[in-house]
């Protein structure tokens, strides 16, 4: 090749390669020139925000300030060093009672979130309720002082503030070396059935699935399994706290509230048959979580933080509305929206309105009985949920979980009241629907010789779940299958409802339900679910619900109720977000007042009747 030709070529290709370069850099510097103003844009908008939300804090802080010179009454506030989240603690007049006409529509969110939330204890200067001591920790004499049930001059029936006292009384006092072996055999099936890496228990025996209400159960199984000293505080740490830093990290339904199935192994959302997909929520589950929730808190104060924190993530905004009812959430199978419906039924719908009540929401219309009728069976008014399933596609099935469960946890008390006696059920008729639902039972045994303790319970094979009802579908002593099948083999002593029965009433006939399931257990999974009235033997299958609940039955009789009076003061729950729209969006409550009580209701007159 010519020496000029090539010197030609050589000029071209450094040439395209000048161009190359140039062109790069160009691109580069473009690429630059974008990041370096989407990073300036980013600021501004950061430093807007900041100055937004510091603009609405000063906004809030001076409107508080304003009504405080306005207001004297509320006007002793902590000095700013001694300041807590948001800058205000009220105390004085507030917590000298005459915060009982508070306005809460006038007072800013930032004092709001401060005030403290109002019981019979603090308005009526009653000593508030404690927590009793653990059963190894009681003196020997602790039963012989304590106020004796229905000891009272009270006569049976409902007080003129509208509770109720009952014609029955608890058991009451430490537990036999029989009961003492109940309670490790029960506290076993958690031992077998909890995960270790997310410290949930398998809601039946080895399937690794669970749901709110399952853990609920396993939440009143290790409280009594630490109260009846079974396990020691070490081991009481580690489960629950293994169990509060799973849900704080839990994958909610749609960002609302948790789903209604997780898998035990990996705490992942999934369907019914365990695989992976989230499919709604439940109100009556998470209303009985919750429950649970307040009883650790209010036992436990340590753990305040962690529950508030972890119950913060959730969002309220449709599980409760204005009216106060409840709603659950499903998934629409061709669209994959969201479906909201009214959630509940009469026994379990009151039941979990108390769990939402308990944090400060207002269920007004979700814990009354209304709408409800009664039907006679065997001389006893039976009340059932009066909605038309044909109309609103939910069963009315009467069972006696839900009674047992008030009972238990709660004393058939409303929540504001931390301080009455025992023997007065200050959520009167809920206490006296209790007794109908107990003596129907007890009546069916004296005239037909059937030993009843009935709800619903799991079952080996299909159609693996049955409701065993005392009245549903227009039939008393109806067991169906949750589409409606009428199941009568499946009838059954449940062992969960004779051992809540015989730990709230105190009669001959739960003595007899009692010895029908005391031995009723494998010593290395726990309690069976149950005895076939048929004569066909138990329910070979063990689950956290009916474990659970023997648990709390058990440790009723030792400590009575088993909600405590809470600490008092300020609440994280209270007072977080109150400088941001987060609370405003998720219909995040305000501490409750004495107006915001659930009322106390009477229903002695019945309503229509069915027969």
């Amino acid at each position: 090749m010519p020496a000029q030709l090539r010197n030609i070529i050589l000029i071209i290709l450094a040439l395209g390669l000048l161009g190359s370069a140039i062109s790069g850099a160009i691109y580069l510097g473009d690429a630059v020139g974008e990041t370096v103003n989407s990073n300036a844009v980013k600021l501004a908008n950061a430093r807007a925000e900041k100055t937004a939300i510091e603009t609405e804090r000063a906004a809030n802080e001076s409107l508080a300030t304003e009504f405080l010179k306005e207001n004297p009454e509320y006007s002793a506030l902590a000095s700013l060093e001694n300041a807590n989240v948001n800058g205000f603690e009220i105390r004085t007049a507030i917590e000298n009672g005459s915060g009982a006409n508070v306005d809460m529509e006038s007072l800013p969110s930032l004092l709001r979130g401060q005030l403290p939330s109002q019981s019979l204890s603090t308005t009526s200067n009653a000593e508030k309720r404690v927590a009793p001591p653990r059963m190894c920790e009681m003196p020997e004499d602790y039963f012989d002082n304590l106020e004796r049930p229905n000891g009272d001059a009270k006569l049976p029936g409902y007080t003129d503030e509208n509770g109720y006292v009952r014609s029955y009384k608890p058991r009451r006092g430490f537990l036999n070396e029989r009961e003492i072996q109940a309670a490790k055999v029960a506290w076993g099936y958690f031992e077998q059935f909890t995960q270790e890496s997310t410290g949930l228990a398998n809601s039946v025996g080895g399937y690794p699935s669970t749901t709110l209400w399952d853990t609920a159960s396993y939440i009143s199984g290790l409280v009594a399994a630490y109260e009846l000293c079974l396990i020691e505080k070490p081991q009481f740490d580690k489960r629950i706290m293994r169990l509060l830093t799973t849900f704080r990290k839990l994958k909610l339904f749609r960002n609302e509230m948790p789903n209604k199935v997780y898998h035990t192994k990996t705490a992942a959302q999934v369907d019914y048959s365990n695989k992976p997909g989230e499919i709604g929520y439940s109100a009556l589950d998470i209303g009985r979580f919750m429950v649970w929730m307040r009883i650790i808190r209010n036992r436990y104060p340590y753990l305040a933080n962690t529950i508030d924190n972890m119950l913060l993530r959730w969002d309220y905004s449709n599980i409760i509305d204005e009216d106060g009812v409840m709603f659950g959430a499903a998934v629409d199978k061709e669209t994959k929206e969201t479906i909201y419906a009214q959630e509940g039924r009469l026994g379990y719908e009151e039941y979990a309105a108390k769990g939402f009540a308990l944090w400060g929401f207002k269920p007004y219309f979700a814990h009354r009985a209304e709408p409800y009728l009664t039907t006679n069976i065997l001389d006893v008014r039976v009340p059932y949920d009066g909605r038309d399933p044909r109309v609103f596609h939910s069963q009315n099935y009467v069972v006696t979980e839900s009674y047992l469960l008030d009972g238990l946890e709660l004393n058939w008390d409303l929540l504001h009241d931390d301080a009455s006696s025992d023997t007065v059920h200050s959520d009167g008729w809920r206490a006296e629907f209790a007794d109908r639902i107990y003596q129907v039972q007890h009546n069916r045994f004296e005239r037909d010789g059937y030993m009843t303790a009935r709800s619903e319970h799991n079952v080996k094979g299909p159609p693996y779940f049955t409701y065993d009802t005392i009245y549903s579908d227009g039939y008393p002593w109806n067991t169906v299958t949750p589409r409606g099948d009428y199941s009568p083999d499946h009838a059954a002593v449940a062992t969960k409802a004779a051992f809540g029965l015989w730990a709230l009433w105190d009669t001959y006939y739960t003595d007899i339900l009692y010895e029908a399931v005391i031995e009723l257990f494998d010593p290395e999974r726990g309690f069976y679910e149950g005895l076939y009235e048929g004569g066909t033997g138990h329910i070979e299958i063990q689950t956290a619900n009916n474990n659970g609940i023997l648990l709390a039955s058990l440790l009723h009789k030792v400590q009575g109720r088993i909600l405590t009076g809470g600490a008092g003061g300020s609440e994280v729950w209270y007072t977080r977000f109150r400088d941001r729209d987060v609370r405003i969006r998720r219909k995040l409550p305000d501490p409750p007042q004495q107006a915001d009580w659930l009322p106390a209701y009477r229903h002695p007159a019945q309503m229509e009747e069915t027969q």
